[in-house]
């Protein structure tokens, strides 16, 4: 299929614009443009990042709006992708907008210009899809005059895709409600044949697929193994100056993230200028920090997966991981940030062998529970509207897992979201066992691909290409595996003096614990805000999260309850040494708590707290309960009325008027937390700050 002249000169025009007046569409984007500008189309683009996939659905929807078609509708998974995206529509002469939850104020204006005609291109998000105040206002009056949908990061739509993301399942909804003459373009660069097959099957049975070569000639793939959590901080911390060029790099978690900034913001100062990046930042904040790396103001940026698909600079020159992504797609499409427009970028893994657990957790934490699943549906009303906030309280499980059952039963029909909350259609639920198994069955075969690219058992580029069924897949001969070696800018360890000074940071690093305002309701009883007389003071927490510098004493001390070894007893003193400032009185009695089932352990430390502070002592007394796994499992009311039912103060009178610590073992929820400190107060405590030796994620 070949574009006639007066289309082919509008696209030319589009793509000069774009990139140059030199450029020209490739053979494959002009097949992928002229196939969508005929009425019913279905086309499924898989091609490596930077191959020019946006091209297409720009080029597309000028020569559609040229011919008086509607406006196309571009479904974007992420803020960064869409920021970018209403840039290079405005370079291509398209008038485009974006629906999603940092521009609210501007939604009613979004609306008014796409339903005037007045814009060619509207990018939403998948959860705005899902938002049925959305639909109703905006996908009822533009089902018939779409000209375009553009489905980018298509292999979401599939829940054998990398991340099965629920609500861009939905997307399927869309197509069923869209006029059948509507052309419709799925584009992804992290599909493997499974999920081309899954995702053109959805598209229609016409669907036109164009797969490319996957192999990414820019790329120099290395491994550096061998390292500790602490030491690939330190790594990054000295090998960051060497790199060329401005990266990215990627660590698991939130915290890794923020202490992984810290640590080279303390070595290098501004010299090597970064900044942490997670999608607990405000928007605004997210966007200047974006524009901040895409103007070379900051070496690398050390995100979350939160900057991954569709962050946009052409010239970045390296991409460094902290930790295996639990898949080599998650992995293919992060590096894929780099080297677009430049020769040579490094993309480099420091693997542990702490990232397992990771990737166990990842394995099956989308997987929906039978029986929390029953339990959900039993409390959705059907022909009413339920909050997320009334079926977690009266389900007993935790917000997050509600959120993600409720939108996997959206995709199944069994619920439907509907403006106030969720509702029951009456359809029945089956588990599909021999369905789940099969995605669980996949992710634990990709970890095991992740674990091969970390041993380097072959071309590291090869055996990516692989992973995504890449015909093309060979050696690439620029690896470290290729060439048996690192480069010169990643060799040789991390110092010692670098390893002792990040240890040293981020063991004095202040950790802040906010005390709970709201009583969770539900099983608990009780719902609306905690009294200010029962609320602890702001506490501190002496290890946080996965903390790299304390992990192999968190391993050992959790491991059996025992004595605190001296290095914690030491650095709970240092901690109360730095807290005192913002204490509203010092602590007169300390009043342990396991939480966690480990008794010895927060005995040892209150006792040895108490005696260098020369404080009281006192205790509370813990009726039995279930095992901390199970505790982990409950929803807030369910574990807010455990703790209530389990706890009492043991000797009112050592704490009435006085200034309580409180030392807990550990706690991801903080509840035996917030219950403890009203139990104190009542019973007459003036003040209880709490001290949580490890605050789990």
């Amino acid at each position: 299929m070949a574009l006639s002249r007066p289309r082919a000169d509008v696209a030319g025009r589009v793509i000069a614009a774009m990139a140059g007046p030199d450029a020209r569409l490739r053979d494959d984007q002009a097949t992928a443009v002229a196939a969508l500008s005929e009425p019913a189309a279905r086309v499924l683009v898989v091609q490596a990042t930077g191959w020019g996939k946006s091209a297409v659905y720009w080029a597309a929807t000028a020569i559609r709006r040229s011919e008086g078609a509607g406006p196309t509708l571009v479904v974007s998974p992420l803020l960064s992708l869409m920021r970018d995206q209403v840039a290079a529509a405005a370079r291509a002469g398209l008038r485009a907008a974006t629906v999603n939850s940092s521009n609210v104020e501007e939604w009613s204006a979004t609306e008014a210009a796409l339903r005037g005609g007045d814009l060619d291109v509207l990018l939403v998000s998948p959860e705005r899809l899902a938002n049925p105040g959305f639909g109703r206002r905006v996908l009822d009056g533009l089902a018939g005059n779409l000209g375009l949908l553009v489905i980018d990061e298509a292999h979401a739509v599939s829940d054998w895709g990398h991340d099965f993301r629920p609500d861009y399942r939905r997307v399927s909804d869309v197509l069923q409600r869209l006029n059948p003459e509507t052309p419709v373009l799925a584009t992804t660069a992290t599909a493997n044949a499974r999920v081309t097959e899954d995702v053109a099957a959805q598209l229609g049975e016409s669907t036109l697929v164009l797969r490319g070569a996957l192999a990414r000639a820019s790329l120099e793939l290395s491994v550096v193994d061998r390292l500790s959590p602490l030491e690939r901080y330190a790594w990054v911390v000295d090998h960051l100056p060497r790199l060329t060029g401005s990266g990215i790099v990627y660590t698991l978690t939130v915290s890794d993230a923020e202490r992984l900034a810290a640590a080279v913001r303390e070595v290098h100062g501004d010299a090597v200028p970064v900044a942490a990046y997670t999608g607990q930042l405000e928007a605004a904040t997210r966007h200047e920090l974006e524009d901040a790396l895409r103007d070379n103001r900051l070496k690398a940026l050390v995100a979350t997966s939160a900057l991954g698909m569709g962050y946009d600079k052409p010239d970045l020159g390296f991409v460094v991981h902290v930790g295996a992504p639990p898949s080599p797609v998650s992995y293919y499409q992060q590096v894929g940030r780099a080297g677009r427009a430049i020769e040579h970028a490094h993309a480099v893994l420091l693997p542990s062998e702490a990232d397992s657990g990771v990737w166990d957790y990842f394995a099956t934490a989308t997987i929906p529970r039978p029986d929390q699943v029953e339990r959900v549906l039993a409390v959705v009303p059907q022909g009413e509207a339920a909050s997320v906030a009334a079926v977690e309280a009266q389900s007993g499980i935790r917000r997050g897992r509600v959120e993600l059952m409720l939108k996997q039963l959206a995709v199944d029909g069994v619920v439907e979201r509907v403006e106030g909350g969720w509702t029951a259609t009456g359809s029945p639920w089956t588990y599909d066992a021999e369905h789940y198994d099969g995605i669980v069955g996949v992710r634990r075969r990709e970890a095991d691909i992740m674990r091969a690219y970390t041993r380097g058992e072959r071309c590291l580029m090869q055996l990516l290409q692989e992973s995504l069924d890449d015909p093309t897949a060979e050696p690439c001969g620029r690896c470290s595996v290729c060439r048996g070696q690192l480069p010169e800018a990643l060799a040789g360890a991390a110092s010692p003096e670098t390893v002792a000074a990040v240890t040293r940071l981020l063991r004095g690093q202040v950790h802040v614990v906010e005390p709970r305002k709201m009583w969770p309701g539900g099983a608990f009883g009780a719902r609306g805000r905690i009294a200010a007389e029962e609320m602890p003071a702001t506490g501190r927490a002496l290890v946080f999260a996965d903390a790299p510098e304390w992990r192999d004493t968190v391993a050992a001390i959790f491991s059996h309850d025992d004595v605190a070894p001296e290095e914690v007893k030491d650095a709970a003193v240092r901690q109360l040494a730095t807290w005192k400032n913002d204490w509203p009185s010092r602590p007169e009695v300390v009043v342990d708590l396991p939480a966690a089932g480990f008794p010895r352990l927060a005995a040892d430390v209150a006792d040895h707290l108490a005696s260098v502070g020369r404080l009281g002592r006192s205790t509370l007394a813990v009726g039995p309960g279930p095992g901390a796994d199970e505790v982990r499992e409950m929803g807030s009311a369910e574990e807010a009325a455990l703790w209530r039912d389990r706890l009492s103060v043991a000797d009112a009178e050592s704490v009435s008027g006085r200034s309580v610590l409180l030392v807990v073992d550990a706690t991801s929820s903080l509840w035996p937390v917030t219950v403890a400190s009203a139990l104190l107060r009542r019973a007459g405590a003036a003040v209880v700050l709490p001290l949580v030796l490890h605050r789990r994620p």
